[in-house]
Parts: C-alpha cells; sequence; structure tokens
C-alpha cells in the first residue's frame, strides 16, 4: 500500500475513533450505516485537503521553475484515496466498532445505547428506549453497640443484615413495574410490587401506582431506608405511621408542578396480609410546595393526612417506637395497649430546605386512635435534623417529590476520588403520655455518611437516647449511648 493511499487509511480510521468530534456518534440512534457514510465522507474532505496540496504544490512549482502544474494530480489522489477506502472494508468496520466503543466510554452506555451502568447495575434499553428493564438489588449490612443503660439487658452488641433485597423495574412504553423482596431476617417478604402509568392530566405529569407500594407519608416515612441521611427514619415515620404499615396494596396517583406534587392513595393491608378477615382500608393524602425555588436551593413546605377504617382482625394497637438504632429491640419506647380501636388518624406538617450543601427540616405529628370501650388518645412526635456535605455535592433531597433521593458523588472513589462526606445531626421527640400508662422519650443522633459511589455508601451514627416507660420489663427513667456502623451497596 503506498503512502497516499495509507495516509488515507490512517485518517479514516482515526476520524472513526474520534467519536466525540463528530455530532453524528454523539447521537443514541447512530447506526453501522451512518458510521460507515461518515468514513466515507472523511475520505472524500481528505481527497479534497490532498487536491488543494495537489494544487498549490503545482503553483509553487510553476512560479519557481516556470512550469505548468500535472492535470492530473488531483484526478490520481482522488482515485488513491477511493482505492483506499474500498481495499480496506474490513478494516472500516473494526474503525466503526472502535467508535462504538468509544461512544460507551464517553456515554456510559453500549449495544447502541442498550445498556447503561449508571445506576450501579445493568440498565437495559431498546434501541428506540421504549422498552427498558433494570435489575435491582440491595445489601444493608449493620453493627451496633449499646452501652450506659441501668438495665443490663439493653447493653446489647450485635451484627445484623437490616435489609437484603433483590428484584427488578423497568417501561413498556407509558407502562412500568417493579417487584422486590426483602430477604432480612431469614424470611422472604414483598416490598414494592407494582405496575405504574405515566400519562398527563391537565398538562400535568401524572403517575398512576397500582400494587404495593410505600406510601407517600411525611418525609423519611416516604423515603427508601437506602437515601435517608441517617440509619434509621426519624420519630414522625415511627409515631405517624399506620396500623397497616409503611406499605399498602391499593392505588396511588401523583400529580407533578413545576414546584409541587400531591398524592393520593387508597389501600388496604400490604402483601402477605392475612385472608381470615376484612383488610384495613386506608386514605392518604400527601402535599408539598417549594415557595423558593433557585439554582443555589429551594424551601420546602409540605403537609399529609391518613384515615383508617381498622379490620375486625385489629383488637389492640400497642405502639412501641425503637430509639437505639432498630437492631437493639430491647431499647424502646411504650404507648401502653389500648384495646378495642375503630379507626385511627393522622397529621403531619414539613418545613425546611436546601442551600448549596446545607439542609435542613423539621417535622411534626400527631396520630389519633379512636376505641369503642375507652377514650381517644393521641400519640405525638417531632423530628428536627440538618447536614452538610463537606465536599460540596447537592444534598440528594428531591425537590419534585419531596422526599429523599440518591447523592450524586463529584468525585466516586471509582474514578481515583474521595467520594462525598456528610455531616448530619438530628433530634426526635416522642410523647405516649395522652395514655395513662404511655411512656415518652428523646434521641439526638449525630452522623457520617461517606458515599463511596452513588450507589455505595458507609454510615457512621452515634445515638443518645433516654426513656421513661410505665410498662414494660424496663420502667422509670433511663438512658445510654448506641453506636452504629453501616455498609450499604444498591443498584
Amino acid at each position: 500500500m503506498n503512502p497516499i493511499r495509507s495516509s488515507a487509511l490512517a485518517a479514516a480510521v482515526a476520524v472513526a475513533l474520534g467519536a466525540t468530534s463528530l455530532p453524528a456518534l454523539a447521537a443514541d440512534a447512530a447506526t453501522e450505516a451512518q458510521l460507515r457514510k461518515m468514513v466515507e465522507l472523511q475520505a472524500q474532505q481528505i481527497a479534497q485537503q490532498q487536491q488543494q496540496i495537489a494544487a498549490m504544490n503545482a503553483r509553487l512549482s510553476a512560479l519557481e521553475q516556470g512550469a505548468p502544474a500535472p492535470a492530473d494530480a488531483a484526478t490520481g489522489t482522488q482515485a488513491q484515496v477511493a482505492a483506499a477506502v474500498a481495499d480496506t472494508r474490513q478494516d472500516d468496520d473494526l474503525a466503526i466498532l472502535k467508535a462504538q466503543v468509544a461512544q460507551m466510554a464517553v456515554k456510559g452506555t453500549g449495544g447502541n445505547g442498550n445498556v447503561s451502568w449508571r445506576k450501579g447495575g445493568p440498565e437495559f434499553k431498546s434501541a428506540d428506549g421504549s422498552f427498558t428493564f433494570h435489575p435491582r438489588g440491595r445489601a444493608l449490612m449493620d453493627f451496633s453497640t449499646t452501652r450506659g443503660s441501668g438495665y443490663d439487658d439493653r447493653n446489647v452488641t450485635g451484627t445484623d443484615f437490616s435489609s437484603v433485597r433483590l428484584g427488578a423495574e423497568g417501561t413498556m412504553g407509558a407502562l412500568g413495574y417493579k417487584v422486590e423482596a426483602d430477604f432480612a431476617g431469614n424470611g422472604v417478604t414483598l416490598k414494592e410490587v407494582y405496575a405504574s402509568y405515566d400519562t398527563r392530566i391537565g398538562g400535568l405529569p401524572t403517575e398512576f401506582y397500582l400494587g404495593n407500594k410505600l406510601k407517600d407519608r411525611s418525609i423519611e416515612g416516604a423515603t427508601g431506608g437506602t437515601t435517608t441521611p441517617f440509619m434509621t427514619r426519624n420519630a414522625v415515620a415511627s409515631v405517624g405511621g399506620m396500623d397497616s404499615g409503611f406499605f399498602g396494596l391499593g392505588l396511588t396517583t401523583k400529580v407533578y408542578g413545576d414546584n409541587w406534587h400531591a398524592s393520593l392513595a387508597v389501600t388496604g393491608d400490604d402483601a402477605g396480609n392475612d385472608s381470615d378477615a376484612n383488610d384495613t382500608i386506608a386514605y392518604l393524602t400527601r402535599v408539598h410546595w417549594n415557595p423558593i425555588k433557585r439554582a443555589s436551593g429551594f424551601m420546602h413546605v409540605g403537609g399529609w393526612y391518613w384515615y383508617e377504617n381498622l379490620g375486625r382482625d385489629v383488637t389492640s394497637i400497642n405502639k412501641t417506637s425503637p430509639v437505639a438504632l432498630g437492631w437493639n429491640g430491647e431499647v424502646r419506647i411504650s404507648a401502653s395497649s389500648i384495646s378495642d380501636p375503630t379507626n385511627d388518624h393522622a397529621w403531619g406538617a414539613e418545613l425546611g430546605g436546601v442551600w448549596r450543601s446545607g439542609w435542613a427540616f423539621a417535622e411534626t405529628t400527631v396520630r389519633t386512635i379512636n376505641s369503642s370501650t375507652e377514650a381517644s388518645r393521641d400519640q405525638k412526635a417531632s423530628s428536627y435534623s440538618a447536614g452538610w456535605l463537606l465536599t460540596g455535592e447537592k444534598p440528594g433531597f428531591s425537590d419534585r417529590s419531596g422526599v429523599w433521593g440518591t447523592t450524586k458523588v463529584l468525585n466516586p472513589v471509582t474514578d481515583g476520588g474521595w467520594g462525598a462526606f456528610e455531616l448530619a445531626a438530628r433530634y426526635d421527640d416522642y410523647d405516649y403520655t395522652d395514655t395513662a400508662r404511655g411512656g415518652e422519650g428523646d434521641a439526638w443522633t449525630v452522623g457520617v455518611n461517606w458515599y463511596l459511589t452513588n450507589w455505595s455508601r458507609l454510615m457512621f451514627n452515634v445515638v443518645h437516647w433516654s426513656t421513661d416507660n410505665k410498662v414494660g420489663s424496663y420502667r422509670g427513667p433511663d438512658s445510654g449511648n448506641t453506636v452504629g456502623l453501616r455498609a450499604q451497596v444498591v443498584f
């Protein structure tokens, strides 16, 4: 192969490999035929440049020697370039493959954009983007130790998988689905299992969910356990919870505006409930609004309400809230049993915001339980929390749905960075004293979060708690300290 042909071939391959310099190669819909056409186009451009060089050389020769330039110089060059492209058709296919690999590296996708690894696991997507499939999973491994209690049985140390889930989610055009099962505690429990439909009503994005879904109730009550800034949800999420649980099998609708969202749900018991009695039917609504929304941050105002018509199988309600990071079940605040409940309801209020790398939120709730044999009882809780990302990331709080989401790490450890570091603090207050033998307590929590990547983090929590129970094995004032560590991977 002569030097001109070699130069043309090298230039054609270089153009194919330089995918980031071609606007067409940045498009997800680039096909092999289009890539081949681009290579040929670049070959033609090379030929034109060779023609110009040849013409300039001819004119220079004419000036220096007084002789005309050869008339077929440009034509010969173009023929040689065309021959080089034709002779290297197989090499051209290799160049196309390399260009596609380069495109994968730039966009984090492969197979013409059909596979993405940006969520920590593979997400498969059809060529037109209408169909997706994403295997899901999580593993939350905890260590906890408690010291300082006046009761030796409360001073325990141990390890646990607080959550181990496997599942999948995907879309089929406007339709979607999600299936998750939790294997923690050596048992299998269905969590979110639903079908969804995305549409627009009155020009506003609207989502419908049919199945078992996490209820939209309070900030941390509506947040998945892998994105809350602390190892356990706050007091409002615990005390303001329904008797039917965090999940409910039924219909949920969410509508989104530019700076607000609203939800409405009607659910029964969660998946796996017994079939020997009527379900507890729950009605739930939540609204949030961002009166201030800027590039540097936003203000969050929210509220929610729910009502439950309790099933006949609910013969009593005996609320106990864990305050020592969940694993230590001995450190709880007892509300005392309320017999023969007929219905219950609760309301909650939310206030807070995000500014640059900082965040702060306050929540409160009151739950009222009505009984056929005794007076109505109120259970109350308040939570106040704040945090700061030391490495400059934006907090992972969603101004669209008003819940905690993924923190986007600027320099993940997989790219040679330090990850993201966050300091956080929280105060929780529990008040069950409206019942004659109801207890009360509080907890101060300080936490350090190290986000290695968008889907993995290490957590360190220190909790100073106090309880004053009127019933149970640990009556009277008591206090202690609990230290917890968590390693989690989510995809």
